[in-house]
């Protein structure tokens, strides 16, 4: 290639990110039961990358979150979901209860700064329903070691000393000054949303009121720091008592989350689901699991409209990579229906796939891993619903 070409195609990149950062200058907020941004519709495709902070604690491995960040925002990728927690293990961020690693915390610090550089948006989660990455079983071990009786990990939403042990990382981590762009966390609006937790579940309370309180106090708690910024829950969405008869969609087992109750808190922003067809309707066929897809996003979709009247996102859905075909048919089904609703002026707003890696993670992939540029035809797939969305936000103009 050239000079004079590569000196072209570095301008073009420089101006596209240039253009994107301006665009990214404003706090994302709600308003009609939509998002806005400046003013206009924010309507997004976007990507889970839960391992940012994780490989950013290690400088010779941040190339990896460049990488990522960078290939997502050149397919048009604006909001990225990932960890704000590492409790206790490998490359912790909260080594015990109180106490942080600072070299961790300057990895978050540059996932941060490198998504504003890019022009995507965060959603940062401070705590996880499962063990990995330390989870509410970390915070009970830590409390029964400092003498607490506890009977199950359950009592994380309600024990005294377990909720004052999330309150103190939720105010470490709003409050948080960045080491590189000397801004504070509850200051930056490359941050589009904080997030309760990831996928909350309570197998000792099926009706959802036990979680409803946890998610109330929780709420107002993170509120009363920021009050800048975006809050959701974190659900995957499954239905509870509030509408009895919706639980016929959920795909076949309680959870102890009410979809309805849980996100008609006040300081809630707005609803989110997940959905995982290879694990939760497993015994199905393709087309079968499709059909139960669309069921699941649209009924969701039917509530945040006309109960809750609030944004709703598809925050998590992925198809095992094992059949690429299956997965291109599998995603562009859901971006299709995730569209068209969007497009009827509900409140759908954009779909966040599981999830984006860089090259050379293969001991980070799950089944469900995407290499932007790796996958040709997913990538396509997925950018071209990026590209979708925005157009018809701006059509909303």
């Amino acid at each position: 290639m050239s000079y004079t070409k590569r000196s072209c195609i570095s301008g073009l990149f420089l101006l596209f990110l240039a253009l994107a950062c301006e665009a990214n200058s404003g706090f994302i907020g709600v308003k009609d039961s939509h998002f806005e941004l400046n003013g206009s519709p924010f309507l997004f495709n976007g990507f889970n990358s839960y391992w940012l902070m994780h490989v950013a604690a290690d400088p010779t491995e941040r190339y990896k979150v460049t990488e990522v960040l960078k290939d997502a925002s050149t397919s048009g990728l604006s909001v990225c979901r990932t960890w704000a927690f590492s409790d206790g293990g490998d490359r912790a961020l909260q080594v015990s209860p109180g106490v942080y690693d600072e070299r961790v915390f300057q990895g978050l610090d540059f996932v941060i700064a490198e998504a504003k550089k890019y022009g995507v948006r965060l959603i940062l989660s401070f705590v996880n329903q499962w063990n990995d990455f330390g989870g509410k079983a970390q915070y009970v071990w830590w409390a029964r070691n400092a003498g607490a009786q506890i009977s199950n990990d359950d009592e994380f939403y309600t024990h005294p000393m377990l909720k004052k042990y999330l309150k103190n990382h939720i105010e470490k981590v709003v409050t948080r000054l960045n080491s590189i762009t000397k801004v504070a966390y509850k200051d930056d609006p490359t941050i589009m949303a904080w997030e309760l937790m990831n996928e909350p579940r309570d197998q000792a309370d099926y009706s959802g009121k036990t979680i409803n309180g946890w998610v109330q106090e929780m709420a107002s708690f993170v509120k009363s720091l920021d009050n800048k910024h975006l809050l959701e829950v974190g659900m995957e969405g499954f239905y509870g008592d509030s509408i009895p008869e919706r639980k016929s969609v959920n795909p076949g087992y309680q959870a102890g989350t009410d979809f309805i109750s849980n996100h008609l808190i006040n300081e809630i922003d707005f609803a989110t689901i997940h959905a995982y067809t290879d694990q939760w309707v497993s015994g199905q066929s393709d087309e079968a699991q499709l059909v139960w897809m669309e069921k699941w996003i649209t009924s969701h979709w039917e509530d945040a409209r006309n109960i809750l009247k609030k944004p709703l996102v598809l925050a998590e859905f992925g198809k095992s990579s094992r059949g690429q075909g299956s997965r291109d048919i599998f995603m562009s089904s859901v971006y299709r229906n995730v569209y068209n609703l969007a497009k009827e002026g509900g409140t759908m707003a954009g779909s966040l796939v599981w999830q984006l890696m860089a090259h050379g993670m293969e001991n980070y992939d799950d089944g469900y891993c995407i290499v932007l540029g790796q996958n040709p035809s997913t990538t396509q797939i997925i950018s071209d619903q990026a590209h979708v969305m925005t157009a018809l936000a701006h059509s909303f103009n």
